[in-house]
This record gives C-alpha cells, sequence and structure tokens, in this order.
C-alpha cells in the first residue's frame, strides 16, 4: 500500500509548485553560498 504525499495548500494549485514543494522545500542545506542565495530567492 503506497503512502500519498502530504503537500502544503499553498503548492496545490500549481504543477511547478508541486515540484518545488516535494524535491526542494525543507531540504537541509550546509553549503553556505546555496544557502545565501535560498534566503535571498525565497525572502524576495
Amino acid at each position: 500500500m503506497a503512502k500519498e504525499k502530504v503537500r502544503c495548500v499553498w503548492c496545490l494549485s500549481d504543477p511547478t509548485y508541486i515540484k518545488y514543494h516535494d524535491e526542494e522545500w525543507g531540504q537541509p542545506i550546509h553549503d553556505d553560498r546555496l544557502l545565501f542565495e535560498f534566503l535571498i530567492l525565497e525572502g524576495f
């Protein structure tokens, strides 16, 4: 029996948001430059 993914409400309206949610959102980042990039992009 396959378990269905639990997703946030904000990502359900668009396939691009769903892909982002499933593959990038909430993943730990340990590279300082990449972390800074994500911080700036998420804040924008």
